[in-house]
């Protein structure tokens, strides 16, 4: 799973080629079956698919406080520190594959991975929890923050989002984060066209970031699944979650692979 620095045009460029297939394909396929969708994200994105397309195209996020969550105990948090594996903060995509992801570090390396996951819940959310943990257990030399799929309601706002992290995480420790590929599937076509303009614009401002601050490595899923245009089709399952278990376990691979490179 050969991963490569793409520069900005390219962002822009095969964002917008992805974003034409993904709504093309969703086209075609949207009264053949809707896509599959579990309890624990029935509220996720809700308020897209209301009347109002929202400042930037995607709508306007709803409420996260009460969604689902998957968060280890303190005392997890505390094993994982003092054992120096690795910390996770992410949001529903996290919820479904954290789990699996877990297991799959601790089988490979031994790794302990302690997560805070939480469905619907923008980065400033995430990171706040990343302070909380660096307050109460202090950080291990990684940290992974796997969100950014709710910030397309709100792309502006995420640039000070990553800089926040890495002020947290210190100069010494190695923030990873997973960069984003979102199209619904469920609304419009419009609305599908803005969610990937948003994605390439959220992906940037990562990029921008890696060049301010040398421990930040980027996990370059949103590049993976470009690299071959049937995985949009064949590795999401509604244009943001992936597959399970063919998207689960490629997105996995890319983070476990950064964890231990």
């Amino acid at each position: 799973m050969r991963q490569t620095k793409p520069n900005r045009r390219q962002i822009f460029t095969v964002g917008a080629a992805a974003a034409a297939a993904t709504v093309a394909a969703s086209t075609q396929t949207a009264t053949a079956r809707p896509a599959a969708t579990s309890s624990a994200e029935a509220t996720e994105f809700a308020a897209a698919t209301s009347a109002s397309s929202g400042p930037y195209g995607s709508g306007v996020a709803g409420s996260w406080t009460n969604a689902t969550r998957a968060i280890s105990t303190a005392a997890q948090f505390q094993k994982t520190r003092e054992t120096n594996g690795g910390f996770m903060f992410g949001d529903s995509i996290g919820v479904q594959d954290g789990k699996a992801l877990a297991a799959r570090l601790l089988s490979r390396s031994g790794t302990q991975l302690a997560v805070n996951n939480w469905s619907s819940r923008p980065s400033s959310g995430a990171v706040d929890a990343l302070q909380r943990a660096a307050s109460a257990y202090g950080l291990p030399r990684r940290v992974l923050l796997a969100s950014g799929s709710n910030d397309i309601f709100d792309p502006p706002k995420f640039a000070a989002q990553v800089a926040r992290a890495v002020s947290i995480v210190g100069q010494n420790r190695t923030l990873f984060w997973v960069n984003l590929q979102v199209v619904r599937k469920a609304v419009s076509a419009p609305v599908q066209l803005a969610d990937q303009r948003n994605s390439s614009w959220l992906n940037m401002q990562l990029y921008d970031a890696q060049e301010k601050y040398p421990n930040l490595r980027i996990i370059r899923w949103a590049e993976w699944l470009w690299v071959k245009p049937y995985r949009l089709a064949n590795y999401l399952r509604d244009g943001v979650h992936p597959s399970v278990p063919l998207g689960q376990d490629a997105r996995n691979e890319l983070i476990v692979q950064s964890l231990l490179s």
